[in-house]
C-alpha cells in the first residue's frame, strides 16, 4: 500500500467516524432550531473554512520546504508566474491575474524588483500607471524553482488517489469561479 493509499485510508475513517458523530448530534437538534445550527454543532475540523485554511497553511510550508534555496515564497512565486506568461502587466491586471489587493501587488513587487527580479517602469499613455515586467534573473530563478514547485503542488494532493486528484481541483475551481467575486482581490479568469 502506497503513502497515498494510507492517508487516503486514514482520512475516509475519520470522516466517516465524525461525520456520524455530526448526524447524531444535528439530527435533534436540527429539528428543534433548525438547519442553520448543523454547522455550530459540527466539529471545528469538519468544516470548509477550517480545512481550506489547514490545506492552505500545509501548502505553503510544502511549498517553503521544496524552494527553501531559493528563498521565494508561494505569492512572489505566482506573481512571477502571471508575469512570464503575460509578459509585461499593468499593476492593476497583474493584481486581478493572482488575486492580490493593489497595496499588497505593489509590495510583493517592490520586494521583487529589489532582488533585480522584476523590473518596473511608469506607462507612457498614463503616467498614474506602472507597467511590471520579469527580467532575465526572474525568469532564471522561475527556473530554478519550477521543479520544487511542481513538487510542492503534487505533494498538497498527493494523498488522494490519482483519478480523485484531478476531481478536487476541478471541483476547488468551481468554487473559486462561483464566489471569486466576493474576495477582497478578486481574480480575473481567461
Amino acid at each position: 500500500m502506497t503513502s497515498g493509499s494510507k492517508a487516503h485510508d486514514v482520512i475516509t475513517k475519520a470522516t466517516k467516524a465524525s461525520g456520524a458523530r455530526a448526524k447524531r448530534a444535528t439530527a435533534a437538534e436540527t429539528d428543534r432550531h433548525g438547519p442553520d445550527l448543523e454547522w455550530r454543532l459540527r466539529e471545528l475540523q469538519d468544516r470548509p473554512g477550517f480545512l481550506i485554511r489547514r490545506l492552505h497553511q500545509i501548502h505553503v510550508a510544502l511549498f517553503l520546504e521544496e524552494c527553501a534555496a531559493e528563498g521565494v515564497t508561494p505569492v512572489q512565486y505566482s506573481v512571477l508566474t502571471a508575469l512570464d506568461q503575460m509578459g509585461g502587466a499593468e499593476q492593476v491586471a497583474l493584481s486581478l491575474a493572482v488575486g492580490l489587493d493593489r497595496t499588497n501587488i505593489a509590495d510583493v513587487l517592490k520586494r521583487l524588483e529589489q532582488r533585480a527580479l522584476v523590473a518596473r517602469r511608469v506607462a507612457p499613455e498614463d503616467r498614474r500607471m506602472k507597467i511590471a515586467t520579469l527580467t532575465d534573473a526572474g525568469r532564471e530563478l522561475l527556473g530554478r524553482v519550477e521543479a520544487g514547485a511542481a513538487r510542492a503542488h503534487d505533494r498538497t494532493i498527493a494523498a488522494l488517489p490519482p483519478a480523485e486528484q484531478e476531481q478536487f481541483l476541478g471541483q476547488m475551481r468551481i468554487l473559486v469561479r462561483a464566489y471569486g467575486e466576493l474576495s477582497r482581490s478578486p481574480v480575473s479568469f481567461a
